[in-house]
C-alpha cells in the first residue's frame, strides 16, 4: 500500500476511500477553522490529528509538542492514539511511526477506526448498534419509498434513490421525490449530494461517477457518508423534542402568570369596593326628619339587593380561581402562589367580615333611628298640643291676678273676689300636672336629641317662668284678699257651689278632649285592643258625666230663679268662676263630637294592625319552610362531600344537578324578599310567629351557594389532578376510602395525628423529621389539618412524574449545541415566536468565562421556572 495507491484495504480500493475520509475529516476540522489536503501527509505531525479528536469528542487532549523534529511528531501522534485507546478502541498494528512516515494504509485504517468509534459506534436503533444499527435506521426511514431496498452499504445505494429518500423523509421540501427515476442514477446521486451539502451542511464525500462506474461501491466510504445523514437528522429530532418540552413548560408558566394577574386584579377591585363601602355603612350621622331616614333605609335596601350580590359572586369566584391556580402550580411542580401583601384569601375574608359587621350595625342603627324619629315626632306634637292648651288657659291670668279691684269693692264683692280666687287656686293646682307633663316631654325630647330642641326648650322655659309668676301673683293676691276677709260677708253659696262643681267638671272635659285628640302609636293587635278597651270604658262613664253636667246646669238655673224671684241686683256673671253654662254645653258638645271620631281612628288602626299581622304570618309561613330547607341542603352537601360514590365525572354531574336544583329555589327567596320589603314598609319591627329573620335567610342562602360552588371546585380540581398525574378511578376511590376511614369526625379534614396514622397504615416509615417535611407540603399554612385535596396532591406526587428543572435545563442545552449559554437567534430558530421572546425577555446575560456578546443564561432561568431562585 505504501507504493501502490490502487491497492485494496479490506477488499476496497484506497482511491475510493481516501476522498471520503478526507471530506469527513474536513467536515469536523472546519469547526476549528482549518482543513487537510492530503490525508497521509497532513496528519504526520499529529497536530491536526489531535485537533480532529478534540472537535469530534468535545474533550481536551494533552498539550501538543510544537517542535518540528521527528520525536515531537511521534509524541503528538502517540497522544492522539492514547486518547483513541482510552475510548475503548483496540489499535492493532497501527503505530505512531507509520503515521509520521506517511503510511497511507495505516493512516486510513486509523481514520476508519476513528469514524467507527465516534460516528458509527454510538448509533443505536431497536437494540442494534454500530453498522447494524445504521443499516436498520436506513431501512426504517426508506421503507415507505418505492424502488428503494437498502440491504447493504454498497450496491443498494448505486441508483441514488436511497440518499434522496433519506433527505425527503426528514426534509420533504428539499427534494421533489416523485420526479426522480430509478434509471437516472447520475441525476439522483448529484441531487442528493448537492442538497446535502447546501442545506444539511454535509460535504460531498462521494463521487457520483465513481459510484456508478464501480461494480461494488466502497462500503466504508458509503457508510461514512450515510452516518453523516444519521447525525444530521437525529440532531434535528433532539432539538425538536427539546423545543417541545420547553414550549410545554413555558405555556404552563404563561397560563399561571395570567391567572395570577387576574387574581390580583379581582382581589384589588373587591378590596377597593369594600374599602369604599365600609365608611358609608359606618356613617352614623342621624337625619332630622323621618323622610330623610326613610331615604337612607331605601339606599340600604338598594345596596342589599343590587350592589352586594354581584360582589358575593366575585368573592366566591376569587376563592375558586385561587384554589384552581394553586392546584395547577402544584401539578406543574411550581411553588405555591403568594398574592401581594393584603390580598390573601384570608385578608379578603377578614375585610368581608368587617363589611358584614358594619352592615349589620348600620341596619340596626337605621331601624333604631326611625323608631327614635317616630317617637320624637309624636312627643313634639304632644308637646305642642299641651303647650297650646296651657298657653290658652294662662292667657290674661297675670292681668287678672294683678288687678286691685278689691280695694274699691263692696263687702259682698270682696267675698266674691275671695271665693273666686280660691276657685282659681283650685284651677291652678289642677293645671300643675299639665305643666309637669310639658316639662317632662321637653326633657325627653332633649334626651332623644330632638333637632328643634332649642325652640322646645325656649317655649318650655317661658311656660315654667310664667307658671312661677302665676304662683307668686296668686299667693300675693290671696294674702291681700285674706287681709280684707273679715270685711266680707255673705256670699251666694249657689255661685260657690256652681264654681266648685263646674271647675273640676270643666277640667274633666278639657282632659277628655285632650285625650280624645291625643295621637297614639301601636305596633300590635294587643296594643290597639288595649286602647279600644280603655276608650269603651271612657264611653261607659259618659252617662254619669251627663248627670253631673245637668246637676251643674241645675245649680245655675236655680241661681237664675233666685235672682228672678228675689230681684237680686247682680252685676256681671258668677263672681267665683269664669265658667258659664254656655261654655260647659259647648265643651260637652265637643266631647260628644270627638267620641265617634276617636271610634273611627281606633277602627282604622285596628284594620292596619290586622293587615300587619297578616304580613307577619305570610312572611313567617315562608321563612319557617325556607330556613329548615337551607339547613337540610347544607347538611346534605356536607354528607355528599364526604360520602361520594362513582367516578369524579359522575360526582361532578350529580353536584351540578344538585346545584341547579338549589338555584331553581331562588324565586322563593325573591318572593320572601318581597314580603320582607312589605313588612319593612309597614314599619313592622318584630314577628313572634318565626325565629327566622331575612338576614338569617340571606346569610344561609349565600353560604349554601358558596358551599356547593366550593364542593364542585374541589371535584374539578380532583379531576385536574387525576388527569395530570394519570391516577385511575380505582386509585381515587382508594384514596377517598383511606381518607374517610381516618376522618373520624366526618368533617372532611384530618388532623395531624389522624394523617400520621393513615400514612403508617399505608406503609410509610415515619420519623419526626420526615413527618414534619410531609406536613409542610400538605399543610403549608401550618393550620394542623389536611384537606382531601391536599391528601390527593400528596398521594399523586408519590405515584406520578413531572417535568423538573434539570430536564428543562438539559433541553435548553440541546438547543444551545452543548454550550453553557444560548443565543437569542438560537431561541428564535427553535421556539415559536411568542415563547422565544418570552425567554429572551426573562433570561439574564450569561457571565461565565466562555461568554460571548449576546449570550443568555438558560440555567438560572430553568431553576427560576420551578421556584429555586428569583426569575
Amino acid at each position: 500500500l505504501s507504493t501502490k495507491r490502487s491497492e485494496v484495504k479490506f477488499g476496497y480500493k484506497i482511491t475510493h476511500t481516501e476522498p471520503t475520509f478526507t471530506a469527513w475529516c474536513n467536515s469536523h476540522l472546519r469547526k476549528a477553522g482549518t482543513q487537510i489536503e492530503n490525508i497521509e501527509e497532513d496528519f504526520r505531525d499529529g497536530l491536526k490529528l489531535m485537533l480532529l479528536l478534540e472537535v469530534i469528542s468535545g474533550e481536551r487532549l494533552a498539550k501538543p509538542e510544537r517542535g518540528k523534529m521527528r520525536v515531537h511528531k511521534i509524541s503528538n501522534v502517540n497522544k492522539a492514539l492514547d486518547f483513541i485507546a482510552s475510548k475503548g478502541v483496540k489499535l492493532v498494528s497501527i503505530g505512531a511511526e507509520e503515521i509520521v512516515d506517511g503510511n497511507a494504509k495505516m493512516t486510513l485504517g486509523m481514520i476508519w477506526t476513528i469514524i467507527l468509534r465516534f460516528a458509527i459506534q454510538d448509533i443505536s436503533v431497536e437494540e442494534t448498534s454500530a453498522k447494524e444499527g445504521l443499516l436498520l435506521w436506513c431501512q426504517r426511514k426508506t421503507a415507505p419509498y418505492k424502488n428503494v431496498n437498502i440491504q447493504n452499504f454498497h450496491i443498494s445505494w448505486k441508483d441514488g434513490l436511497g440518499f434522496c429518500a433519506l433527505i425527503h423523509r426528514h426534509r420533504p421540501e428539499l427534494i421533489d421525490y416523485g420526479k426522480l427515476r430509478k434509471d437516472d442514477p447520475m441525476t439522483n446521486l448529484n441531487t442528493a449530494f448537492d442538497v446535502a451539502e447546501k442545506y444539511l451542511d454535509i460535504p460531498k464525500m462521494l463521487d457520483a461517477e465513481d459510484i456508478i462506474s464501480t461494480l461494488r461501491p466502497d462500503e466504508k466510504a458509503v457508510m461514512t457518508y450515510v452516518s453523516c445523514y444519521y447525525h444530521a437528522f437525529s440532531g434535528k429530532q433532539k432539538a425538536e423534542t427539546a423545543a417541545n418540552r420547553i414550549c410545554k413548560v413555558l405555556a404552563v408558566n404563561q397560563e399561571n402568570e395570567q391567572l395570577m394577574e387576574d387574581y390580583e386584579k379581582l382581589a384589588s377591585d373587591l378590596l377597593e369596593w369594600i374599602r369604599r363601602t365600609i365608611p358609608w355603612l359606618e356613617n352614623r350621622m342621624p337625619e332630622n326628619t323621618m323622610q330623610a331616614m326613610q331615604q337612607k333605609l331605601e339606599d340600604f335596601r338598594d345596596y342589599r339587593r343590587l350592589h352586594k350580590p354581584p360582589k358575593v359572586q366575585e368573592k366566591c369566584q376569587l376563592e375558586i380561581n385561587f384554589n384552581t391556580l394553586q392546584t395547577k402550580l402544584r401539578l406543574s411542580n411550581r411553588p405555591a402562589f403568594m398574592p401581594s401583601e393584603g390580598k390573601m384569601v384570608s385578608d379578603i375574608n377578614n375585610a368581608w367580615g368587617n363589611l358584614e359587621g358594619a352592615e349589620k350595625g348600620y341596619e340596626e342603627w337605621l331601624l333604631n333611628e326611625i323608631r327614635r324619629l317616630e317617637r320624637l315626632d309624636h312627643l313634639a306634637e304632644k308637646f305642642r298640643q299641651k303647650a297650646a292648651i296651657h298657653e290658652a288657659w294662662t292667657e290674661g291670668k297675670e292681668d287678672m291676678l294683678q288687678k286691685r279691684d278689691y280695694e274699691t269693692a263692696s263687702l259682698s264683692e270682696i267675698k266674691a273676689l275671695l271665693k273666686k280666687h280660691e276657685a282659681f287656686e283650685s284651677d291652678l293646682a289642677a293645671h300643675q300636672d299639665r305643666v309637669e307633663q310639658i316639662a317632662a316631654i321637653a326633657q325627653e325630647l332633649n334626651e332623644l336629641d330632638y333637632y328643634d330642641s332649642p325652640s322646645v326648650n325656649a317655649r318650655c322655659q317661658r311656660i315654667c317662668d310664667q307658671w312661677d309668676t302665676l304662683g307668686a301673683l296668686t299667693q300675693k293676691r290671696s294674702e291681700a284678699l285674706q287681709r280684707t276677709e273679715k270685711l266680707l260677708e255673705t256670699i251666694d253659696q249657689l255661685y260657690l257651689e256652681f264654681a266648685k262643681r263646674a271647675a273640676p267638671f270643666n277640667n274633666w272635659m278639657e282632659g277628655a278632649m285632650e285625650d280624645l285628640q291625643d295621637t297614639f302609636i301601636v305596633h300590635t293587635i294587643e296594643e290597639i285592643q288595649g286602647l279600644s278597651t280603655a276608650h269603651e270604658q271612657f264611653k261607659a262613664t259618659l252617662p254619669e258625666a251627663d248627670k253631673e253636667r245637668l246637676a251643674i246646669l241645675g245649680i245655675h238655673n236655680e241661681i237664675a230663679k233666685i235672682v228672678q224671684t228675689y230681684h237680686v241686683n247682680m252685676a256681671g256673671t258668677n263672681p267665683y268662676t269664669t265658667i258659664n253654662p254656655q261654655e260647659i254645653n259647648a265643651k260637652w258638645d265637643k266631647v260628644r263630637q270627638l267620641v265617634p271620631q276617636r271610634d273611627q281612628a281606633l277602627i282604622e288602626e285596628h284594620a292596619r294592625q290586622q293587615n300587619n299581622e297578616r304580613l307577619r304570618r305570610q312572611f313567617a309561613n315562608q321563612a319557617n319552610v325556607i330556613g329548615p330547607w337551607i339547613q337540610t341542603k347544607m347538611e346534605e352537601i356536607g354528607r355528599i362531600s364526604i360520602e361520594m360514590h362513582g367516578t369524579l365525572e359522575d360526582q361532578l354531574t350529580h353536584l351540578r344537578q344538585y346545584e341547579k336544583s338549589i338555584v331553581n329555589y331562588k324565586p322563593k327567596i325573591d318572593q320572601l324578599e318581597g314580603d320582607h320589603q312589605l313588612i319593612q314598609e309597614a314599619l313592622i319591627f318584630d314577628n313572634k310567629h318565626t325565629n327566622y329573620t331575612m338576614e338569617h335567610i340571606r346569610v344561609g342562602w349565600e353560604q349554601l351557594l358558596t358551599t356547593i360552588a366550593r364542593t364542585i371546585n374541589e371535584i374539578e380540581n380532583q379531576i385536574l389532578t387525576r388527569d395530570a398525574k394519570g391516577i385511575s378511578q380505582d386509585q381515587l376511590n382508594e384514596f377517598r376510602a383511606s381518607f374517610n376511614h381516618f376522618d373520624r369526625k366526618r368533617t372532611g379534614i384530618m388532623d395531624a395525628e389522624d394523617f400520621k396514622t393513615c400514612l403508617i397504615s399505608m406503609g410509610y416509615n415515619l420519623g419526626e423529621n420526615e413527618f414534619s417535611r410531609i406536613m409542610s407540603i400538605v399543610d403549608p399554612n401550618r393550620m394542623g389539618i389536611v384537606t382531601f385535596q391536599a391528601f390527593i396532591d400528596f398521594m399523586s406526587r408519590e405515584t406520578a412524574d413531572t417535568d423538573t428543572a434539570d430536564q428543562v435545563m438539559a433541553s435548553f442545552k440541546v438547543l444551545a449545541g452543548d454550550k453553557n449559554y444560548i443565543l437569542a437567534d438560537e431561541l428564535r430558530r427553535e421556539l415559536p415566536p411568542d415563547q422565544a421572546e418570552y425567554c429572551i425577555a426573562r433570561m439574564a446575560p450569561y457571565t461565565g468565562p466562555d461568554a460571548v456578546p449576546g449570550a443568555l443564561d438558560y440555567m438560572s432561568f430553568s431553576t427560576a421556572l420551578y421556584g429555586e431562585s428569583d426569575l
